[in-house]
């Protein structure tokens, strides 16, 4: 094999990890700093509520971009390009956006940042699922799970329309307090679902023969 080809691809792990590393703790020092200076947080109300739940939301979806990425970085090998090197910083900004967004006032404005979230991370899981598909190394695991159709993404198509519908209604009419709350808890029990499925594709690439 080319040596070149080799070494990116024994290297590329460690650049990408470390990259999302400094992302990702960038964004939850911008997430606490937030917690920190919000004084209505720490009032026995219900919008202390909805943002509390609002952060929750916000930490899972942090959460969940760390364990898709380190998933995939984890179990595959592939020949990396210059898109693989780019993808932590779009993703970086678009969390620091989501943080920024913050607070009720905004919240169909966060909604939308949520749904591209969504959109970006299946986009860039995809093209790396399609690179790594085409090394002979991951084959095990590819002789197990077919390639991905336009049915294995309604799901997220579906999630990725209804948090846009829900981000146009908040800023269009203003939040409802008890109907922000249910698409915040909806939305959480997605994520949840979304870090399950993390774990059984992580089960599955790593079980023993």
């Amino acid at each position: 094999m080319n040596t070149i080809r080799t070494r990116a691809k024994d290297h590329m792990p460690v650049v990408l990890l470390t990259l999302l590393s400094i992302v990702q703790a960038l964004a939850l020092e911008l997430l606490w700093a937030y917690i920190s200076e919000q004084a209505y947080l720490y009032e026995a109300t219900w919008t202390a509520l909805l943002g509390w739940t609002q952060v929750l939301a916000t930490m899972l979806g942090v959460l969940l971009i760390w364990l898709i990425y380190a998933s995939i970085v984890m179990r595959f090998r592939w020949v990396p390009v210059t898109a693989d090197s780019i993808f932590p910083f779009l993703i970086g900004i678009v969390e620091f956006t989501l943080i920024a967004v913050l607070g009720l006032e905004q919240v169909g404005i966060w909604f939308l940042t949520m749904a591209f979230i969504f959109a970006v991370m299946t986009w860039v899981s995809h093209l790396t699922y399609r690179r790594a598909r085409q090394d002979a190394e991951n084959a095990e695991f590819f002789r197990m799970v077919g390639p991905a159709s336009i049915r294995d993404y309604v799901p997220t198509m579906v999630n990725v329309s209804v948090l846009v519908a829900l981000g146009v209604f908040f800023t269009v009419t203003g939040y409802r307090d008890g109907f922000v709350l249910i698409a915040l808890l909806a939305l959480i029990s997605v994520m949840l679902y979304q870090i399950y499925l993390t774990d059984r594709y992580w089960r599955l690439s790593t079980k023993p023969e």
